[in-house]
């Protein structure tokens, strides 16, 4: 790593090594510590500089902008660069606030794919090197054998020597890549000990083939790849060192003989800190450093007392008993270090934009990344994992631990409907869990630090065994794997899936492979008893449901994508809604799902996920028409199906000849709508007449408009009689029509012989998962969790809460063809990827690609007429329903009441904006005038990467 034959580099190693005296010889050897937070730190380390000529820093605890203050200032005091070191073995987030925390080695040690490992590396290099700082003490090369290894565990990727030694290798390819100098550590290896090296000395009892063949496996495999150094730990290896009780970083025999002649190791070493209580319990300050030197290291890190160590160094060197030659070559690896990171051209940190850009939406696409690829399932009983047929589950989540599931409830929540279920005692716990035909247990432990507790309590693993022992039981575990050490039996756990750590993404990525929108792809870095052995893992196929994850894993610009709230923020602003959601996906992957404002201008109750709205005329394409695709592929009807096929009552009609085709595109001359609402008003008072409406339900007035609103039973033969009677268009053109989906909703009706709130959540609504989407909302949520509509005053005399606000799908008890039917933007858009997935969502089949083409294809585009059948399509000339900018084979619909659902076959996008731009008023025409929905659209274009 530190070449010397390049010209420029030796001479100015040499110029600066012979510009020094003695003391600022030696002082290049010291490696001082400071907290950047720590005022009187900062003066010590001011001191260190002026008076013993110290030649680096290793910064602690404290925030990024601090220290690049401090780095800034120690450098331009210093005559020589100081190189500068951090322990970063998982981010600088180790020791800083404000910054990016990557996953622990043990988490990394899961993952198959070694690129993901090297961008992990690469990725801590660049914000290193962005904070001035030279050497990342990383990776650990430590074979974690021992699982009470109370100072190790998580920093290890793993108890086989091969997996750690490719993961530390393609992390440190990462690093050099990025400009950083890395460390391998802890030499000769602390994977197998059961005491902290900073309490006391522990000691390694192994034979010197053992250590050979095991602990040193990693450094003879990275040291002709490049290794920058090796960091020599306080370790007690009698095999290796016959002086009992001598450490292995005071040893001759283990950094010389071993490390430096016999591994061929010319790099920089370095000590691990001197002030640990494993190598300075027995020794004076300066001595140490001393016996460190004198061993072979380089650099003395952490020194208790620099100024004497410093005099105790000269003073070897002047009574020859440290030689001049034994010094220079300590030195000038130093310098040749500092050349190599570009010390000889220091350039000071610039603090603008320095918190942004050590946590960017690169950094959090990466992190999505290694977590769900480590994510391990080690045990998959009659293939439990993923959850199918949703449709016939009913799902409790139990939790365990002492740190918060929030992250994975609430994902889970979004494939299925999801009980938190929760009992002071397990008797009461197990009769609830009887309502249950599969249980999620979450085992959540602090992901605070790697050393943080992770055992089951004795209670836990009381509970855990009864519950598995009477349920379908799937644990998934948000620790370190050691925890199922203590699980007395395995028999009775239908599903096992590690985490490795309660991230929230973690938890999040947990829960989309237990539902099969990703696949499960890690394998266990270390062993769990006989029963999973090291390399144990399943692989799972994802089943085609929603992922979620970040804009940049799909080829999308997020910081483009702000411009979306923007947008909409300032159509709150301006009252052309109150509020909205707005969800996109890609390739898949839903990366912006974001709720905005309040549910009215009271701003009362704001937006959130679960907020429910009306979604008006998106009720022909997610309810109405894959019905009738359905039955196109079931060979009941077809494009060429007429009226009078589909009702006899309409032969001797005006409209018996009108194709299916024709209707569904908008196409067959049929009246925009009929304003049936009207006819049932007071001529007087311009009131409800009593004739149809009543305020009590009875058996005449039996179908429920609004609150203490029933219309008569009869009605909706009054509706199809009237559509039958109408007149149609005189001409043939292009003419928006809601009445072939009145007439369509009495069809299917008839046809299945129940109505249309059951026909959809049995064909498709409970299959997909999606539980908020439904006809009749008040009847399964809180009428607070729906948006109001309207204040009409007009008809109802009311606010619409819950009530669908279309008048003729109102009059029809709320369950219309056209209209009436609530969801979610998250439920939306599974069933808009179910579509653009060929018809497939969730393991499940709904309908095959060749009917969705089909359906999605405009026929009359000569004539001016965009639609498909069914489905609205892209503009044809400068008006229409999207930004212009999408592909010609993109599909969708948009409702009166201010919502949007669009899905594009040749980018992968779905996107659905839902709102009630309607209230108070439904006269409020401002986010249609100003193309609020389209505008938002171009953005989504606009932020495509690749």
């Amino acid at each position: 790593m530190f070449a010397k034959d390049y010209p420029q580099q030796k001479k100015w190693v040499d110029s600066v090594y012979d510009s020094m005296n003695l003391k600022e010889k030696v002082g290049q050897l010291f490696m001082a510590s400071i907290w950047s937070q720590n005022e009187n730190e900062a003066d010590s380390i001011r001191k260190q500089i002026k008076e013993n000529h110290i030649g680096g820093l290793i910064f602690s605890k404290g925030g990024p902008v601090m220290q690049a203050q401090l780095t800034n200032e120690f450098q331009e005091m210093s005559e020589i660069p100081l190189l500068v070191g951090m322990d970063a073995e998982w981010g600088l987030a180790m020791r800083l606030d404000s910054t990016f925390a990557l996953p622990w080695n043990m988490t990394l040690g899961a993952i198959q794919d070694n690129k993901l490992v090297e961008e992990a590396g690469a990725a801590i290099s660049r914000h290193t090197k962005r904070l001035g700082v030279h050497f990342n003490f990383a990776p650990v090369v430590d074979i974690n054998t021992n699982p009470d290894n109370p100072i190790i565990g998580n920093r290890s990727f793993g108890e086989d020597k091969i997996n750690v030694t490719e993961k530390a290798l393609a992390f440190m390819n990462g690093m050099h890549r990025e400009g950083g100098l890395s460390s391998a550590k802890h030499f000769p290896g602390h994977g197998d000990t059961d005491t902290d090296s900073h309490k006391t000395l522990p000691t390694i009892n192994f034979t010197s083939e053992r250590i050979d063949e095991v602990e040193l496996y990693p450094y003879r495999k990275l040291i002709p790849k490049g290794l920058s150094s090796v960091m020599v730990a306080h370790l007690n290896v009698p095999a290796l060192e016959s002086k009992d009780g001598k450490p292995a970083s005071l040893s001759q025999k283990i950094i010389t003989d071993i490390l430096k002649k016999n591994m061929g190791f010319n790099g920089l070493i370095f000590t691990d800190a001197l002030d640990m209580k494993g190598v300075s319990r027995n020794k004076e300050p300066g001595e140490v450093d001393l016996d460190a030197f004198m061993a072979g290291n380089d650099v003395l890190l952490m020194s208790e007392d620099i100024g004497k160590a410093s005099k105790s160094i000269i003073e070897a060197v002047n009574s020859g008993l440290v030689s001049e030659e034994r010094l220079e070559l300590s030195v000038k690896k130093i310098l040749y270090a500092k050349y190599k990171v570009g010390l000889n051209k220091f350039k000071p940190i610039t603090t603008t934009f320095l918190i942004e850009e050590l946590y960017t939406s690169r950094d959090e696409a990466l992190l999505e990344d290694l977590y769900e690829n480590a994510i391990t399932l080690i045990k998959n009983n009659k293939a439990v994992v993923p959850v199918k047929n949703l449709e016939k589950k009913k799902i409790a989540y139990v939790n365990f631990g002492d740190d918060d599931g929030s992250a994975f409830l609430s994902q889970m929540k979004k494939y299925g409907k999801v009980d938190w279920v929760k009992a002071a005692k397990l008797p009461e716990l197990l009769e609830k869990l009887e309502a249950y035909n599969y249980v999620v247990v979450g085992y959540h432990k602090s992901n605070s630090s790697p050393w943080a507790s992770y055992k089951f309590s004795e209670k836990e693993l009381v509970w855990l065994h009864e519950i598995a022992r009477k349920n379908k039981t799937v644990l998934s575990l948000f620790t370190r794997p050691y925890a199922l050490l203590d699980v007395k039996s395995f028999a009775n756990l239908e599903g096992i899936i590690v985490g490795y750590q309660n991230h929230p993404v973690a938890q999040r990525k947990v829960a989309q492979v237990l539902f099969g929108a990703t696949d499960a792809k890690g394998k266990l870095p270390v062993s769990i008893k006989n029963e999973f052995p090291v390399g144990t893992g399943f692989n799972t196929n994802n089943v085609n449901r929603l992922s979620y994850g970040t804009p940049e894993s799909v080829g999308m610009n997020s910081v483009k994508l702000k411009k979306i709230d923007s947008i909409i923020k300032y159509a709150i602003n301006k009252e052309m809604t109150p509020g909205a959601q707005i969800l996109i996906a890609r390739k898949g992957k839903v990366i912006y799902e974001k709720n905005f404002g309040h549910q009215t201008y009271e701003k009362n109750l704001p937006v959130t996920d679960t907020t429910v709205y009306d979604l008006a005329s998106l009720t022909k394409i997610l309810a109405t028409l894959p019905l009738i695709m359905e039955l196109d592929e079931e060979e009941v009807l077809n494009f060429d199906t007429t009226l009078s096929e589909l009702f006899p009552s309409f032969k001797n009609s005006n409209k018996k000849n009108i194709r299916l085709q024709d209707m569904l595109m908008h196409y067959a001359r049929l009246q925009a709508w009929i304003p049936f609402y009207i006819s049932t008003l007071d001529p007087k008072t311009k009131g409800l007449s009593n004739i149809y409406y009543n305020e009590n339900p009875s058996e005449e007035f039996n179908t429920q408009v609004a609150d203490k609103i029933y219309i008569r039973k009869d009605i909706g033969d009054t509706i199809l009689t009237t559509i039958k009677k109408s007149d149609l268009e005189r001409s043939l053109k292009y003419k928006y029509s809601d009445l072939p989906y009145y007439l369509l909703k009495y069809y299917l009706e008839a046809y299945y012989e129940t109505s249309l709130q059951n026909i959809t959540q049995e064909h498709l609504y409970k299959r997909l998962g999606a539980n908020y989407t439904g006809y009749l909302p008040r009847t399964r949520f809180d009428s607070l969790q729906i948006a109001p509509t309207e204040n009409d005053q007009l008809w109802r005399r009311q606010v619409v809460r819950g009530y669908v606000h279309d008048q003729g799908a109102a009059m029809q008890g709320g369950i219309g063809g056209h209209a009436g039917l609530f969801s979610t933007a998250n439920d939306v858009a599974k069933i808009m990827q179910a579509y653009l997935n060929g018809g497939s969502y969730g393991g499940d089949k709904f309908l095959e690609k060749e009917t969705i083409e089909k359906y999605n294809t405009c026929y009359y585009c000569e004539d001016d007429v965009r639609r498909g059948v069914g489905f609205d399509k892209p503009q044809l000339g400068n008006s229409g329903p999207t930004c212009n900018c999408v592909s010609m084979m993109s599909f969708g619909h948009s409702g009166f009441t201010g919502t949007f659902a669009w899905a594009d076959p040749e980018e992968e996008i779905v996107y659905v904006f839902l709102s009630n731009r309607t209230y108070p008023d439904s006269n409020n025409r401002k986010l249609i005038r100003e193309d609020i929905r389209s505008e938002i659209q171009k953005v989504i274009y606009e932020s495509i990467d690749f």
